[in-house]
């Protein structure tokens, strides 16, 4: 590669580092210019009717969320292309290490009149599956924290009215919620319950369940709503404290977000399971793959995808 061809660096800076290392998140960020958004999210919006090559069944569809939509940057290539972003992954490494994976993505949608989401934390992910999602190597014997990097980016604009994000800073480090605990779905509870006068919930479960102490209440006075324009996005630990507010705004103006989740290759992916079964579905993992973002895969411990569905080529830049 020749100097001409050097693509930019995203790197965090040191300052930034520290930052990150400090609250637990940086952002916003922005990952693409507003027009630009705006025409891949309108051809992605199209993409995502046609099923042929998305790796989990459409009956998948869970009554809460849809997970059947899990994952598809594994069949839609400008998701492919976004997952693999420099301005994503450059930023991703500079805080987890060269060699990384991402192992996940979601949709989040927010239409008129949806509740809010319940503040949480995730660290294995077996909140609403009751089997660890990631499983960190552990340390001079010692269980690892766990956790995974976040990077939620605004597909459209995210305001106060539509439901965006809630972050509490700092709260990283140490987990409020025991995700081995049992968390009953209960789909008719879906935009019917309040919670410290907000509809929240958390797609048919209440996070509250999880609480290691039933009568602690989340300090909302150290909270935030994190307002983006669509092309923004911001990264975080999921241990960090988050939540939604809920949509109050008008019919046309719904909310999406889109959820790329990254962890070191040291981590092992869905250990020991075969399907999930979460929020009122089940997918299949037979044809999931983690994807190599960055650096290198020195440990083999997880199935990675090298291409997706369509033969979208997955190269480390």
């Amino acid at each position: 590669m020749t100097n001409n061809d050097a693509r930019a660096d995203f790197t965090l800076s040191a300052e930034q580092r520290e930052q990150f290392e400090r609250d637990g998140y940086i952002g916003p960020v922005q990952i693409y210019e507003p027009e630009v958004i705006e025409e891949r999210w309108r051809t992605v919006r199209r993409q995502l009717v046609d099923r042929s090559h998305a790796i989990y069944d459409a009956n998948a569809r869970g009554s809460a969320t849809n997970i059947a939509n899990y994952d598809r940057h594994l069949d839609i290539d400008l998701l492919s292309e976004h997952i693999m972003d420099p301005r994503i992954v450059d930023r991703v490494a500079s805080i987890i290490g060269p060699d990384v994976l991402c192992w996940r993505t979601e949709f989040f949608p927010k239409y008129a009149g949806d509740e809010g989401t319940d503040w949480h934390q995730a660290a294995t992910f077996a909140n609403a599956s009751k089997k660890p999602q990631i499983a960190w190597p552990s340390e001079n014997g010692e269980p690892a924290f766990g956790g995974t990097i976040t990077v939620w980016t605004a597909f459209t604009d995210s305001t106060l009215e539509n439901g965006c994000l809630q972050l509490m800073p700092g709260t990283h480090r140490h987990m409020n919620y025991d995700e081995s605990k049992p968390m009953d779905f209960r789909p008719e509870t879906l935009n019917n319950t309040e919670k410290e006068g907000i509809k929240r919930g958390f797609f048919g479960y209440d996070y509250r369940q999880l609480q290691t102490d039933p009568d602690w209440k989340p300090d909302e006075s150290q909270a935030f709503p994190l307002v983006m324009r669509a092309g923004e996005a911001v990264i975080f630990w999921s241990t960090l404290m988050h939540a939604s507010l809920p949509h109050t705004g008008s019919v046309r103006d719904y909310r999406m977000g889109f959820a790329a989740r990254y962890v070191p290759t040291k981590v092992k992916v869905y250990p020991e399971t075969d399907d999930v079964v979460e929020y009122g579905g089940a997918i299949d993992l037979s044809k999931y793959g983690a994807v190599l973002v960055s650096g290198v895969d020195d440990y083999g411990i997880n199935r990675i995808a090298t291409e997706n569905q369509r033969g979208y080529p997955f190269r480390v830049q």
